[in-house]
């Protein structure tokens, strides 16, 4: 029989968790105003591990996204008006997925699904990349892929971002790992016909997921705490700023609007929410880079946090504030619990 806190030790405790979830993004909605990329809830109750998410270019406002490991070859589009999944693509001619974790889309139109996740770091000899043309219309539809083999050059790892450049088709893929991890380029062009090896190129933090802007002059990625926007030319990174990016459960995708005028942050969960997070052009105009609507004065050394939006953290001024905030919300966790399993004993 469960047992459950009350009187004053309740009230405290009700409280602390509906702090809790606010603070973790508990309260993602449909924007009022009914207008596309906006903040939205994923709907479908199918989607409980939405790990990647891919701006549409040929349907205005919808969301490609998939769940992790173990769900099949499935991609759904989500419209982000309502929330609700408007298609769902089943793959054929692709193996069996084992751990999907990024979605982008090409200059060409076609989808990349990165079935990249590795969580025993470097299990598996190579992982796949999954590629079909964005469909014209949107309804539930079987579709056939091409499917590559990739592996590294510096042996297996595991990953969770797959980025395809807008203007090159390059397909780039981040790695995670404790200490760091790598940004890794594939070849010019990916081929069927043998392994596709991918060089190590820069080294990046943590990552959970990454983007390339619109106009591929920009790279985006995210942790579970943080963002960061990366000058990217010629391809390789160059300078980079803090992003506000919003506390979520488990921050786990992101991309840019179809308009680069917003980052839009996933999170896994049933009825996930994803928040939008304002971008706008650095001083030179290039569009992608983080927002100047931020502090001034909370500048350090030319490493500046940016962004603003409706589900943003605060914008403090210090690249360190979501870590802060993440840090706390676990400890008002951990406190609740021991104060649940004080009252059970």
């Amino acid at each position: 029989m469960r047992s459950y806190l009350t009187g004053p030790a309740g009230t405290r405790a009700a409280a602390l968790a509906a702090a809790l979830l606010l603070l973790a993004g508990g309260g993602p909605a449909v924007a009022d105003d009914g207008r596309a990329d906006r903040d939205f809830t994923i709907e479908d109750p199918r989607i409980t591990e939405s790990s990647g998410l891919a701006a549409s270019r040929a349907h205005p406002g919808i969301y490609w996204t998939h769940n992790d490991s173990d769900d099949g070859p499935y991609v759904f589009a989500v419209d982000s008006r309502t929330g609700k999944t408007v298609a769902t693509i089943t793959m054929r001619g692709v193996g069996e997925p084992r751990d999907v974790e990024g979605i982008s889309i090409g200059p060409d139109g076609d989808i990349y699904v990165g079935d990249i996740g590795d969580n025993l770091d470097g299990s598996w000899s190579h992982v796949w990349i999954y590629r079909f043309p964005e469909p014209k219309e949107l309804r539930d539809a079987t579709v056939t892929a091409v499917q590559y083999d990739v592996k590294y050059a510096d042996g297996p790892r595991n990953a969770e971002a797959l980025m395809v450049h807008p203007k090159t088709g390059r397909v780039y893929i981040a790695s995670k790992n404790g200490d760091g991890g790598g940004l890794y380029e594939g070849p010019a062009k990916l081929t069927t016909g043998a392994v596709n090896t991918f060089r190590r190129v820069d080294e990046v933090p943590w990552v959970t997921d990454g983007a390339f802007s619109p106009d591929g002059g920009s790279l985006v990625l995210r942790s579970y705490f943080s963002a960061r926007v990366y000058d990217f030319e010629d391809g390789r990174l160059g300078e980079s700023e803090a992003v506000a990016a919003p506390f979520q459960r488990q921050a786990e995708s992101v991309t840019y609007t179809a308009d680069g005028s917003a980052l839009m942050f996933g999170s896994e969960g049933l009825r996930s929410g994803v928040v939008r997070v304002e971008v706008a052009g650095r001083e030179g105009g290039r569009d992608g880079a983080p927002s100047k609507g931020g502090d001034e004065a909370g500048d350090q050394g030319g490493d500046r946090e940016r962004g603003s939006g409706s589900g943003s953290a605060a914008a403090d001024g210090s690249g360190d504030g979501n870590v802060a905030l993440g840090a706390a919300v676990l400890v008002g966790i951990a406190v609740l619990w021991l104060g649940l399993r004080r009252r059970r004993g």
